[in-house]
């Protein structure tokens, strides 16, 4: 990072170095939502013992995710053409970080076999909302940190950081607070902190909580020390907004690599939403595998992701980021098949002996494939973004990004449900309908492989 904030993007005053870290330390204190709620713990224990039945489970975390995602997509490209208008980023990821933090903590409150499950589901919902909301801003304000030829760099060890967030977060639940099924210490041996409860699953219930405190905790460096862009008052500001949204969409078909940048983006990011979401509930419903087996799952893939991120931004900016995305959305298709071909007495569709060791390494191998290539190409997705627009317009490119990254990602959500809930209307067996539900996620990737080649970017600069 020895270079990284030298100067800012077009010879304004350098950011200080605290300024670069606050930014990068957003991406650790967001990290955790992903990897703790969305993917290893929250989710696995909503599908296995609060709603009726796995497969249910992973109908319902469709819906309620899909929701989320609608409502970041109806609003987002305005927001941030409003804040490009008045400048201030911070204010916005504020509010959103406010909502998304108690909507986490608010988890805490999904207890196992409950019968109303509509409270826990507009948690979730409005954990997605606020938490990505917040990140959209967050994101506008990278190219005003330093200059573009720092900018695949800056992305990728910002997200590889936030892995390593992600995976602290992880050992401490599964060390600390989440028991596995049978027993009553965890994964350290130790009795859960706190006097948490293993009977009542409160380990794996205050995933939610401490995502909430960890967010607010380090998030602060962002607030503190990074510049914001000054405060404008601007009259008019949201009939200006609204005009230059208008003139923007307008105009997006004409720009062939903008446009298909978005598109491929929209398709690839719900696609890789999608596994992250569903994977755990994959796991648990296809191979048996308990919350444990999952947590050391996410670590693996934790570990490969910090790591992937880490030489995704050298690569972007050897090669530049449309070169690092391509490669990654490949990978990641191998890693879709391995995964739905794979079951605790399958590998590559081929019947394997029932005390085999082979499923469990073949879907850890698949998870360090996704963790790799996922904080890859999210990070080099960001660089390859500013390279579409004037920085001026960044706010409502990044608005515009959340609007293509949420248009399918409740199609997303809501295709794995539907064909989840159609392999059971045609008395598929539970782990056949999961199977059959995920397959979505692959025709998403291919989608995306095939806007690509349209799409332009700046190596290195």
């Amino acid at each position: 990072m020895s270079a990284i904030g030298a100067k800012s993007y077009d010879h304004e005053a350098p950011v200080p170095r605290p300024g670069i870290w606050g930014w990068i330390f957003f991406d650790w204190a967001t990290q955790p939502f992903h990897t703790l709620i969305f993917t290893f713990v929250f989710a696995p224990y909503f599908a296995a013992h609060v709603a009726p039945d796995p497969a249910i489970g992973q109908e319902l975390w469709g819906w309620a995710t899909g929701i989320g995602g609608i409502l970041i997509a109806l609003t987002a490209p305005m927001l941030g053409a409003y804040a490009d208008a008045v400048g201030s980023r911070k204010p916005f990821i504020f509010v959103f970080s406010m909502i998304g933090a108690a909507a986490c903590a608010a988890l805490w409150f999904a207890t196992p076999g409950m019968e109303n499950l509509w409270p826990v589901m507009i948690a979730v919902m409005l954990a997605v909302f606020g938490m990505e909301y917040a990140a959209v801003f967050n994101n506008a304000m990278m190219p005003y940190l330093v200059p573009r030829s720092e900018l695949g760099r800056l992305s990728g060890s910002a997200w590889g950081f936030g892995y390593v967030g992600g995976l602290v977060s992880l050992v401490i639940v599964l060390g600390f607070m989440s028991v596995p099924p049978g027993s009553t210490h965890t994964l350290f041996g130790l009795e859960p902190i706190l006097g948490l409860d293993p009977a009542r699953f409160e380990g794996d219930r205050a995933s939610g909580p401490l995502t909430a405190i960890w967010y607010i905790v380090f998030s602060l460096p962002m607030f503190l020390f990074t510049p914001d862009q000054p405060y404008r008052q601007v009259k008019g500001a949201v009939h200006k907004a609204l005009r230059q949204l208008g003139e923007t969409l307008r105009t997006l078909p004409r720009q062939k690599s903008y446009f298909c940048f978005l598109l491929s983006s929209m398709f690839y990011r719900d696609a890789l939403n999608a596994l992250y979401a569903f994977g755990g509930i994959y796991a648990a419903g296809v191979l048996h595998w308990s919350i444990v087996q999952i947590g050391i799952f996410g670590i693996v893939a934790a570990l490969a992701g910090a790591v992937g991120a880490w030489l995704g931004g050298r690569a972007d900016r050897a090669y530049g980021p449309k070169a690092v995305v391509t490669g990654c959305a490949l990978i990641l298709i191998v890693s879709c098949l391995l995964i739905i071909s794979t079951t605790d007495d399958e590998v590559l569709f081929l019947p394997v002996s029932p005390d085999s060791l082979l499923p469990n390494i073949i879907f850890y191998v698949a998870g360090a494939l996704i963790g790799a290539a996922g904080g890859s190409i999210q990070a080099s997705s960001r660089t390859l973004l500013v390279d579409q627009v004037p920085r001026e317009r960044v706010a409502e490119a990044f608005g515009l990004f959340a609007l293509s990254g949420k248009a399918t990602t409740f199609i997303g959500p809501l295709a794995i449900a539907a064909m989840t809930a159609w392999g059971s209307a045609m008395s598929f067996s539970a782990e056949a309908a999961q199977r059959f539900g995920v397959t979505p996620i692959l025709i998403l990737f291919a989608i995306s492989l095939l806007l690509l080649p349209f799409v332009q970017s700046r190596k290195g600069i």
